[in-house]
């Protein structure tokens, strides 16, 4: 049997199932086209390996298109269309995740100021635009595909909420924005509601100046941007530039930073702090919580007190 036809029945086997699967979906079938029209018994190992390695290269997208083929091929062995995998028997070392990059405020007021550089007279919806991004990316922690894809619907200012309609593994949540950012944001809708809205209250919030959405490419290009002028350099470390996601750590590090100077009890809120960034349990959070001098520091002062009550009481 051809290799397309068994990645469709696949494909419309995991949607039938609920799955969204796009991401998945779209591996598949490049790997198809990388394939050409064979049989599946016709499969290369050799073929697949070059399929994964990307210009020779191992990134860890690698692991993404690995796991899509893997279920894949277990789908076929089930189905008794295949024997074995195909798949590699060794796998490569992926490199290690690069660490955020987590914005002082300093660098946070540049980036925001850097705004006003995008202001044109034929487009003043430009800088005010990216202007509430930033500020919504930094002050909720949400994704920026989450962002982008907002709704003017979505944003409730009456009641100051957000709602993030199928975010990640297809969850949607309510996140609450704070009255400074809110006040931003209703400035900001005032200045929308001005301009095209090409499928009324669901038209995109953050929009171009057609009303449409704006694509994740050109806010990461405009990001550089503002990135540039704003004079942020490349990690010393990893040499590597800061990137737009880096907000959502930095503002998952901000907050914790802030309970831990509050005295709260940072073990019973974590939780909270999952929920509200979309995550589906603690330890994903976990990973956002990169520790930085601020926060060893506020860690060890915690430490410090806990240790100096048990000297006491003895």
């Amino acid at each position: 049997m051809k290799l397309l036809e068994l990645v469709t029945r696949y494909v419309a086997f995991k949607q039938a199932m609920g799955a969204n699967f796009t991401c998945q979906s779209g591996i598949l079938r490049s790997f198809c086209r990388a394939m050409s029209d064979i049989s599946i018994s016709d499969v290369d190992p050799v073929a697949i390996e070059a399929f994964l390695k990307v210009r020779g290269q191992v990134t860890a997208y690698w692991t993404v298109k690995y796991k899509a083929l893997s279920g894949f091929f277990r789908f076929l062995i089930a189905r008794g269309y295949l024997d074995i995998s195909p798949l590699p028997a060794t796998n490569p070392k992926v490199p290690e995740r690069r660490a955020p990059h987590i914005y002082t405020l300093d660098e946070l007021k540049k980036l925001i100021a850097a705004t006003d550089t995008l202001y044109r007279s034929s487009n003043s919806l430009r800088s005010a635009t990216y202007r509430a991004l930033l500020l919504t990316l930094y002050g909720t922690g949400m994704r920026i595909s989450e962002a982008l894809s907002l709704t003017i619907a979505n944003v409730d200012l009456s009641d100051d909420i957000i709602i993030v309609y199928h975010g990640k593994f297809h969850k949607s949540r309510l996140v609450p924005a704070g009255g400074l950012l809110a006040e931003q944001l209703r400035a900001y809708a005032g200045m929308r509601d001005r301009f095209p809205l090409p499928k009324g209250k669901d038209s995109a919030f953050f929009a171009t100046l057609n009303g449409c959405a704006i694509s994740y490419q050109i806010a990461k290009v405009t990001f550089s941007q503002l990135r540039t002028i704003a004079g942020i350099c490349p990690d010393n470390a990893s040499h590597r530039l800061p990137r737009i996601h880096d907000l959502r750590h930095t503002f998952a590090v901000h907050r914790l930073e802030a309970w831990y100077r509050e005295g709260a009890d940072v073990q019973r809120l974590l939780p909270k702090l999952s929920t509200y960034l979309g995550h589906q349990d603690v330890s994903a959070t976990q990973g956002y919580l990169t520790m930085i001098p601020e926060l060893l520091q506020e860690a060890s002062r915690r430490f410090e007190r806990y240790g100096l009550q048990g000297v006491t009481h003895e």
